[in-house]
């Protein structure tokens, strides 16, 4: 009879965190990985003068880490929606802390590498999974908050991660350590509220079989997705640019070797898109789909301008409106996304979107960091800058068409 209360106490479930305080937590962490994936772009340039490798292989340092969260995207980007989003955050936090220590102990680019691929994978696997659990957890009161969240969150993510390093390099001690060790702790802290979430997923059959490679969006949604392709293109090949090349611009073409100029330049297209995000929240949705278009071709326009005639203040211009146009961009994308997906849809629509979202981000990063290397930064930039204005283009026509015909 003695033992009974100790029997009872076991069998009492763990204590979860109250939903609003479970979606903060999950905005938190979402905030937290992005900021861990963009702290290696002011880095870079460190790693460029310590180790002496070339732009090319800067940028393919770029893409073994887009590599490695596509393929995390592809493989277990459903997952949560048969074991419960709990584990596969978890896991993904766990492998984001193995990241960090090997970026904490690499002393050549192979060790770069393999920092880099294993925190692709963890950050793919986090990135649907984190988007997922916003959706399910989305107090009642405010139906777009989730949407918000999820664009508000990798926007500012980057922005923190880029700028915060920077100023680390530039006047902390240990500027190749110190920001993994803070990360480092930040992901301790991430696993324990991850254990204190309550799990919005149910267990499902069919876990093994999710397993297997594959993009599947249902035919009720193809087309809502499909119109926002040109901007999500347009507006992560912009993103992709700056957090590859973005600091080496800034050295190369305007002399300008501060390392928190490198992490500004980041923060300058990133930070203003997660304030645009902020602030466009309530706003009618086509409105500000049309709207990031038209800002992310202008955009680049004026930064175009600004990289010919060797005007920093121009070109820094151009960049703040592109980030109005990336954050409205991003906003009006996945805030028409998690309206419209049903629960166990979430998680593999969040995949598709990621995946076309980072195709975007790596592919045209790498192919100017090969025709940096051969051909010069500058003519790179231009080139890069006039393509994405014209699918910003095309994005403005997609979006006006689709407003027409509704």
């Amino acid at each position: 009879m003695s033992s009974s209360p100790a029997v009872a106490v076991a069998a009492r479930p763990r204590a979860r965190l109250p939903h609003p305080v479970a979606f903060t937590a999950v905005a938190v962490i979402f905030v937290l990985f992005m900021a861990a994936s963009s702290v290696p772009s002011p880095l870079y340039v460190v790693y460029q003068q310590e180790w002496g490798f070339s732009s090319m292989t800067l940028t393919v340092v770029f893409a073994v880490y887009v590599l490695g969260l596509i393929a995390s995207l592809l493989v277990v980007g459903a997952l949560s929606d048969h074991v419960g989003r709990r584990p596969v955050l978890a896991a993904a936090i766990v492998g984001e802390a193995v990241s960090l220590v090997l970026f904490l102990v690499a002393g050549d680019v192979s060790a770069l590498f393999a920092a880099r691929v294993v925190q692709g994978v963890a950050t793919g696997a986090a990135m649907s999974v984190l988007g997922a659990t916003l959706v399910d957890l989305n107090p009642p009161h405010a139906p777009g908050r989730a949407g918000v969240i999820s664009s508000v969150a990798p926007t500012s993510g980057l922005a923190l991660g880029a700028l915060g390093c920077g100023a680390l390099v530039q006047f902390a001690p240990a500027p190749t350590h110190l920001v993994y060790a803070l990360l480092l702790a930040g992901m301790v802290v991430a696993l324990l509220l991850t254990a204190g979430l309550p799990e919005t997923s149910a267990r499902r059959p069919g876990a093994l079989a999710s397993l297997t490679p594959r993009l599947g969006v249902p035919a009720r949604l193809r087309p809502d997705l499909f119109a926002l392709v040109p901007i999500l293109i347009s507006s992560w090949a912009l993103g992709g640019l700056y957090l590859s090349l973005g600091p080496s611009v800034a050295a190369g073409l305007f002399g300008m070797s501060n390392h928190l100029v490198g992490g500004l330049v980041v923060t300058l297209l990133c930070g203003t898109g997660a304030l645009t995000s902020l602030l466009l929240r309530r706003a009618p949705v086509g409105a500000v789909l049309q709207a990031g278009a038209a800002l992310l071709a202008v955009g680049m326009g004026i930064t175009l301008a600004g990289v010919l005639a060797d005007v920093l203040a121009l070109a820094a211009a151009g960049t703040v409106v592109s980030g109005v146009g990336f954050g409205a961009s991003a906003l009006a994308s996945f805030g028409t996304l998690a309206r419209l997906a049903a629960p166990a849809e979430r998680g593999e629509l969040f995949a598709v979107v990621y995946v076309v979202a980072y195709l975007a981000f790596s592919i045209p990063a790498v192919i100017a960091g090969f025709a940096a290397t051969s051909a010069g930064l500058r003519p790179t930039a231009i080139v890069y800058g006039f393509a994405v204005g014209g699918l910003a283009v095309l994005a403005v026509i997609v979006q006006s068409v689709r407003a027409a015909r509704r």
